[in-house]
C-alpha cells in the first residue's frame, strides 16, 4: 500500500486528548501557589513542551511568572499527574482504528514526546496500548528533545526503522521541528495543541480526522518510494 514502513506519533494532542488531566495537574500547582485555576481550554495550547514549561506557562498566565516555583512544585505537578492520568484523557476518536489498520499493514509504531517517559508509558499501559507500539521515548530518556532531531532518530533507533522509509504524525510547530530537522515528511492533526491553526505549521498533510491518516500516509509512502 506504499506505506512508510515506520510512522512515529507525537502523544499529548496527537493520540490523545490529554487536556482535560494536564490542566487538573496544573491547577493543582496553581492553588499550592496561591493562583486562580485556568480552564481546560486555556490550557491546550499550553501543552507540547514538557511539564516545566506548561507550570511556567501556568505561572505567567496567572499573574508573576515566579520562576522558582517551577522546581518548586514540579514534583507536586508529576505527582498529581501520575494518580490521575486517565481520568478524563481520552483517545481522539478513530485513533485506536488507525493504529490497528497501520499495524496490520506491517507498520512499525512508535511513540516520540515530550511527555517525560516514564508518564508517557504509564499513559500507554492505562490506556490498554501496551503491545501497539514499538517504543516510545520521551523526554527524559534523550539529551534533547523535540524539536531536536536526536530524539526523533533515537526513537527510530530504539523501534527498529530507517529515517528513510519513515513518517511523522503530530499536532504542533514543535512536531514540524522535529521532523524537518530528521528530514522525515510529517501529518499534522487540526484537533490539538497549538497556538496557530495546524495549517499554518508547515506540514506535508493536514487532517481532521483519523479516518484520513491512512490515504495521507499513503501520499507520502509513494514519495518515499519514488
Amino acid at each position: 500500500m506504499n506505506l512508510p514502513k515506520s510512522i512515529l506519533f507525537d502523544l499529548d494532542g496527537t493520540l490523545v486528548d490529554t487536556a482535560p488531566d494536564l490542566a487538573a495537574a496544573m491547577n493543582h500547582v496553581l492553588a499550592l501557589c496561591g493562583r486562580s485555576p485556568l480552564p481546560v481550554d486555556a490550557v491546550r495550547h499550553l501543552v507540547g513542551h514538557g511539564a516545566r514549561a506548561l507550570i511556567a506557562r501556568g505561572l505567567a498566565a496567572t499573574g508573576d511568572p515566579a520562576p522558582h516555583l517551577v522546581e518548586q512544585h514540579f514534583p507536586d505537578f508529576l505527582d498529581h499527574y501520575a494518580a490521575n492520568i486517565t481520568n478524563a484523557s481520552r483517545p481522539f476518536d478513530g485513533a485506536a482504528a488507525a493504529l490497528d489498520e497501520l499495524a496490520a499493514h506491517g507498520c512499525l509504531l512508535s511513540i516520540c514526546t515530550n511527555k517525560p517517559t516514564h508518564l508517557a508509558l504509564a499513559l500507554v499501559e492505562a490506556l490498554g496500548w501496551q503491545g501497539r507500539f514499538a517504543a516510545v521515548v520521551g523526554q527524559t530518556s534523550v539529551a534533547r528533545p523535540k524539536p531536536d532531531a536526536g530524539h526523533v532518530h533515537a526513537t527510530l533507533a530504539a523501534a527498529g526503522g530507517q529515517a528513510d522509509s519513515a513518517a511523522f504524525v503530530g499536532d504542533s510547530a514543535t512536531d514540524v521541528g522535529a521532523a524537518r530537522n530528521a528530514c522525515l515528511p510529517i501529518v499534522l492533526v487540526i484537533f490539538g495543541y497549538t497556538d496557530r491553526p495546524a495549517h499554518e505549521l508547515g506540514g506535508d498533510v493536514v487532517i481532521d480526522h483519523y479516518d484520513a491518516l491512512l490515504p495521507a500516509l499513503r501520499d507520502l509512502g509513494r514519495s518515499l518510494a519514488g
